[in-house]
């Protein structure tokens, strides 16, 4: 598990640690230490901690006046157990909604299950984008599958064409306008 990365493509146009409105502003990275672990599993160091045990994320880009961002999650998200959409909520997209961000953008190939709870944190988050939305892009369909069991579908757009393996040979503003349209086309 510590050789699966986040995304670094597009370090040229952002980075989260540098960004003064990211809730990673200022944060270290040390390469030769892995700290960070995963049902006793280390992970990269690249991947910031938002306070749950096997949840990880990484702010791949955010762009505050277009309103959006971009980010890759890692590991197992367990509502179940730790709660992680109350983590990622209040540690990661409560700070970019009152940054203005109200397109989120989320990449989830490398997140290995889901196991749901109640849909309360994920109806905040819906109500705070107002007239943004939720997109969840490449997650594995055993996790959609719980979603939709869950009925996070009423909240997240995902599935269908938003399997889009080839996101990581696009650039940050080609890739945002492919999913806003197909988001748009889903919406209208």
């Amino acid at each position: 598990m510590q050789e699966i990365e986040p995304f670094y493509n597009w370090e040229k146009h952002y980075i989260a640690n540098q960004d003064r409105r990211s809730p990673f502003y200022g944060r270290e990275y040390n390469l030769n230490y892995y700290e960070n672990d995963i049902y006793g599993y280390y992970i990269h160091p690249l991947w910031d901690t938002i306070g749950s045990e096997t949840l990880y994320v990484k702010i791949l880009f955010a762009d505050y006046n277009r309103r959006f961002a971009v980010i890759e999650l890692f590991g197992e998200w367990n509502d179940t157990l730790h709660n992680d959409i109350m983590y990622f909520k209040r540690n990661v997209v409560d700070e970019l909604v009152a940054a203005g961000i109200n397109q989120y953008i989320l990449i989830g190939e490398n997140v290995m299950n889901f196991h749901g709870s109640d849909d309360e944190y994920y109806a905040e988050w819906f109500e705070d984008v107002e007239d943004g939305w939720i997109a969840a892009v490449g997650f594995r369909d055993h996790v959609e599958y719980e979603w939709k069991r869950y009925r996070l579908d009423y909240y997240l757009n995902f599935g269908g064409t938003l399997h889009l393996d080839n996101w990581r040979t696009m650039q940050p503003y080609p890739f945002y306008e492919l999913v806003r349209t197909l988001i748009t086309r889903r919406l209208t």
